[in-house]
């Protein structure tokens, strides 16, 4: 059947798209989805893509394995795309028998962006699609998953040092009045609550002259995606946001920020996000530690309606509420 752009999506590779707010159980129904129709994950989690940033990001608790010939992830000759996927020890990252592609890639304070995730990313499905595997997308990133589904145009605008540093003098909500008064459609597009996104869309609407919104499009299709949605009533999803966090708490989350903040800059875009930055209001004395963990708990939850405005924007998404009825999509879709 023809897409929006007139493209008939039968004749495309299929992948698989997992995604959901924070808290909904990705992790869980992806890996269950993965081993039974044999499928490779590729993170689309815009900090899980950073090393030693585990806890705090909810980062699926895996292994890093070597790749051998024999292995039944080689399945023949090890790709360039593969070798991509490992790590300098010439290993890549298992999950529960799972490989995922994406995943503790680059170190906390690189320059890590939009355009760098969409070409990594479809390396990785294309290697996957060459193995006969099927590409398992997942994550929360809304426009991480839509650079692949649409395969979005992104602006080719090298990040501005200098620029870059007079914007950081703002304040967010200095930032965003200004992106109002030069860029309107973009406040309407990305989330303003995200310092990295607004500063992107500043950065490349006051480099181009020209919208970043609309310098954003779609190209022509690369995959046939199907996008599973994973849904909860919101009590029931804040209950879970709650909990995880006391169990990130639990698991170091506190002792994990200490260790990154002797090395990484407060203000780099990985350590302000959710998790470490609530834990740095405590380390410099801002806060007592029982009052950082509620404002934790407060922003992940208001993230998380974030990320839901964002998806329910898409009427291409399927809304689930567990695995049995995403697997009555998922046979439909591979027929």
């Amino acid at each position: 059947m023809p897409n929006d752009n007139g493209q008939n999506n039968a004749k495309l590779p299929k992948i698989l798209v997992i995604l959901g707010p924070t808290a909904s159980g990705k992790t869980g129904m992806s890996l269950a989805l993965a081993k039974k129709y044999h499928g490779e994950i590729v993170n689309a989690d815009s900090r899980q893509v950073y090393r030693w940033m585990d806890i705090g990001t909810a980062k699926p608790n895996g292994e890093w394995v070597a790749v051998d010939s024999h292995s039944a992830v080689a399945q023949g000759r090890l790709s360039a795309a593969l070798r991509s996927a490992q790590n300098d020890s010439g290993k890549v990252y298992m999950v529960d028998g799972v490989l995922h592609h994406l995943m503790d890639i680059v170190d906390p304070d690189a320059n890590f962006t939009l355009a760098d995730f969409k070409e990594k990313a479809i390396k990785a499905i294309d290697d996957i699609l060459h193995r006969e595997k099927l590409p398992i997308i997942v994550g929360g990133t809304g426009l991480y998953i839509q650079s692949i589904v649409d395969n979005l145009e992104i602006p080719k605008i090298a990040p501005n040092n200098e620029l870059r540093a007079e914007l950081e003098k703002k304040t967010l909500d200095e930032q965003v009045a200004m992106l109002k008064k030069i860029d309107p459609e973009s406040v309407e597009t990305i989330d303003i609550k995200n310092p990295r996104r607004v500063l992107r869309a500043l950065e490349v609407t006051i480099a181009s002259g020209e919208s970043f919104a609309k310098q954003q499009k779609k190209g022509v299709l690369l995959y046939d995606a199907l996008q599973i949605g994973i849904e909860w009533p919101r009590e029931e999803l804040y209950e879970r946001i709650n909990a995880r966090v006391d169990a990130q708490m639990a698991d170091g989350l506190l002792e994990e920020t200490k260790v990154l903040s002797a090395k990484y800059d407060w203000f780099l875009p990985s350590m302000s996000g959710i998790g470490y930055k609530q834990m740095g209001y405590f380390l410099r004395g801002e806060m007592s530690l029982s009052e950082a963990i509620e404002i934790l708990k407060r922003d992940t939850r208001r993230y998380s309606k974030r990320q839901m405005t964002w998806f329910k924007r898409d009427s291409r998404i399927v809304w689930v509420k567990n695995i049995a009825d995403a697997e009555k999509e998922i046979k439909k879709f591979i027929k």
